[in-house]
């Protein structure tokens, strides 16, 4: 198979989603990053490599304001990106997929499966964040903060990642909690593999067990990495998701 080439994906509204796809058997394999990250970070180039060993589909895609797809970060929300999984899957996949969240793509790889249902085989989610805007990033605001997202509806946060920050908008927060996920049982059934690094300075590995308990199938299972940080990017962590992914394939 060939190296794929960048391609976009047109959307309704004039925006444009940037991808790469692999062709191969199915399941085919979706990668869902984080936020404020792209498709070509290392678990992206890993399971594509992974899948161009293994002869299986691939796609990997940069939501809106994310990488090389049009618009800005801050203009983006959880429905928005989770839209554009949905329109991925859509328009450039073909019959049953896995999809692997990394992040906050566990929050939008949870409301794709809920919008596909059928044609989701299985879930691998790597420091899975459903929910994030609301239990991890609202809690952490101060008064000050919280109150120039009232008056001027954004404000800038500090980022271990960027040393300008980022854009945090109240329509961030506000869409966020029209999308939640946690606050009651979640009507997935088809088998979910979660992998959290217990030293995860982002997200709480709590949060995955949370994700667990919620989920309504019983085919469902936390892997707790004692040393694993929140990226799980080192080679045992790349090779733990290869045996998950031989398992459920």
């Amino acid at each position: 198979m060939a190296d794929p080439e960048i391609a976009i994906l047109a959307r309704a509204d004039g925006a444009t989603i940037a991808y790469r796809r692999l062709a191969g058997k199915p399941p085919g394999i979706v990668f869902l990053g984080g936020f404020r990250s792209d498709m070509t970070g290392t678990k992206a180039l890993f399971l594509e490599a992974y899948c161009r060993r293994h002869g299986r589909a691939f796609l990997r895609f940069d939501y809106f304001g994310h990488g090389r797809s049009s618009g800005n970060t801050a203009g983006g929300t959880i429905g928005r990106w989770a839209a554009d999984a949905i329109a991925v899957l859509d328009a450039l996949t073909e019959g049953d997929q896995i999809l692997v969240g990394s992040s906050m793509g566990g929050w939008l790889m949870v409301l794709a499966a809920l919008a596909r249902r059928p044609r989701i085989t299985a879930l691998v989610g790597i420091a899975a964040a459903p929910d994030f805007t609301e239990d991890l990033l609202w809690p952490r605001l101060d008064p000050a903060q919280r109150r120039a997202l009232e008056t001027e509806g954004q404000v800038t946060l500090p980022s271990a990642y960027d040393p300008a920050g980022y854009t945090c908008t109240r329509n961030l927060i506000e869409d966020g909690r029209r999308h939640l996920v946690l606050r009651g049982p979640i009507p997935l059934d088809c088998p979910v593999r979660l992998l959290h690094g217990m030293r995860d300075d982002a997200v709480p590995w709590h949060t995955s067990r949370r994700l667990a308990e919620q989920l309504a199938g019983r085919d469902v299972a936390l892997t707790l990495v004692k040393d694993g940080d929140h990226r799980l990017s080192t080679g045992p962590d790349l090779d733990r998701l290869a045996h998950t992914l031989d398992a459920l394939t």
